[in-house]
């Protein structure tokens, strides 16, 4: 298991089920999941100073990072 904060079984307690079954049915879905990783990868390697990035680049990659979840979670709603 990943050190990396913010992990979609975090963020989404109780769905990991949920967020399979739309993850292999869903090719959009799965795209959002992916896209999600991303991102918050690219977070905490900002944070840990793996690869450091401007407070403003940091800034960004959170709002998208919220606005991929705001996606995922309006998606598992359904």
């Amino acid at each position: 298991m990943s050190n990396t904060p913010h992990t979609l079984a975090e963020e989404f307690p109780g769905q990991s089920e949920a967020i399979h079954n739309l993850k292999i049915s869903d090719a959009h879905f799965a795209k959002l999941l992916a896209a999600y990783d991303e991102v918050n990868d690219e977070i905490h390697r900002a944070e840990t100073k793996i690869a450091p990035i401007s407070p403003s680049a940091e800034s960004e990659l959170r709002k998208k990072r919220l606005q991929i979840k705001d996606a995922i979670s309006k998606a598992l709603s359904h």
